[in-house]
């Protein structure tokens, strides 16, 4: 992987508000995220924490506002450019994992590569790879209505690092598992991501899975108006 990286902050959200017709998710959302960190964002339901995540991330183009990515504004950028960005630079972990049913668990992980240009047969080794790491020996060749819920998370887990992007946005990763289930799911995200250097953004309403960040924010009615400092040892 090319080393592009800069210095500074990876990511940087600046007076972003986005509407729905008339409803307004965000109003004004700050929020700075350092390169290296895991940073939980926090809120109730409905407080604009996932949308946020999706205007960080470029799947969404907020209606006023910047959002900068390595120090380079990307709200302003076509869909096919915000496309690559999220292609090759961002990984992607969601609530329910969102395997391709019709592949196999080593094609799913080997997907962001393939669709990268990487040759299958590199591709599905370098995917092969994560399976032992992650605890899934044996079930490379399964679909996803053959795995459990939390196989099927580490499933996608690998296939948000594979490629290994520079920010994972992950959005309610343990939301489906049970909480012993989430907490393996979680200490396996951490251990992984400090291993790769990756930077990880994750939405969460559930402290203890927010416990396994370095730094925690709060979104309330589109804006993020609390902070904690890092913990100590982070």
């Amino acid at each position: 992987m090319t080393d592009t990286k800069g210095t500074g902050p990876v990511l940087e959200a600046e007076g972003v508000h986005l509407s729905f017709g008339s409803t307004p998710a965000l109003r004004g959302a700050d929020l700075t995220v350092e390169r290296g960190e895991i940073l939980a964002v926090m809120g109730p339901s409905g407080s604009g924490k996932s949308t946020l995540l999706h205007c960080l991330a470029g799947i969404l183009v907020p209606d006023a506002g910047e959002i900068r990515f390595d120090g380079r504004r990307i709200d302003g950028l076509g869909e096919s450019e915000r496309s690559a960005l999220r292609r090759d630079r961002f990984g992607f972990v969601f609530q329910f994992g969102q395997l391709v049913p019709e592949l196999t668990a080593e094609e799913n992980v080997a997907l962001p590569l393939l669709l990268g240009g990487m040759r299958r047969a590199a591709a599905v080794q370098r995917a092969r790879s994560w399976f032992g790491r992650l605890g899934l020996d044996g079930l490379e060749q399964r679909r996803s209505g053959e795995l459990s819920g939390g196989q099927a998370q580490r499933v996608a887990l690998a296939r948000g690092l594979v490629a290994e992007p520079e920010i994972l946005f992950t959005d309610e990763p343990t939301g489906a598992l049970d909480s012993l289930t989430g907490e393996q799911v979680m200490a396996l995200l951490v251990s992984a991501a400090r291993e790769q250097g990756t930077t990880v953004l994750l939405v969460t309403h559930d402290a203890r899975v927010a416990a396994y960040a370095d730094r925690e924010v709060v979104v309330r009615d589109g804006r993020v108006n609390s902070y904690s400092s890092p913990r100590v040892g982070s």
